[in-house]
């Protein structure tokens, strides 16, 4: 199950929902702005961040500017309460899964999100015999390489 954290307005958000959903690949939707995240829920979403807070803090947004404060100078338990208090400063769409965290809608990165089964055997439907071959099977065959 994916949970997709969204903002009304936000056109990456609709953008991430609809692939899920032409995909389906269940998943349950979170306004940030209606469904107030607790605390463990927002340091659960940032311990996923391999790079830490700059891949989910948008610190180019209004709301974190007006603080002229940097990133760093606020612990955990400071940012999680900034958080709560301004859910705009964190980048739109999120899409968390058990294996996954995807900010952001990027339509090569989104693919993640597929289960790994559908995704081996997406990758490995393509053979000499298709019709397509000489598009995709090639390109398949040159990137295991």
């Amino acid at each position: 199950m994916i949970i997709l954290y969204t903002s009304p307005g936000c056109a990456s958000c609709r953008k991430a929902k609809q692939w899920l959903k032409d995909n389906n690949i269940e998943f349950v939707e979170k306004n940030l702005f209606t469904s107030i995240l607790n605390k463990d829920e927002i340091k659960y979403i940032l311990s996923r961040c391999p790079n830490g807070t700059e891949d989910i803090i948008s610190v180019r947004s209004k709301a974190f500017m007006a603080l002229k404060k940097d990133i760093n100078d606020f612990s955990i338990n400071e940012l999680v309460e900034l958080i709560q208090k301004n859910p705009s400063i964190l980048k739109r769409p999120i899409m968390i899964s058990k294996q996954n965290l995807v900010v952001g809608y990027d339509s090569d990165e989104i693919t993640s999100m597929m289960p790994v089964e559908l995704r081996n055997i997406i990758s490995n439907s393509c053979s000499d015999e298709c019709t397509s071959f000489e598009l995709c099977g090639k390109v398949r065959s040159e990137a295991r390489a």
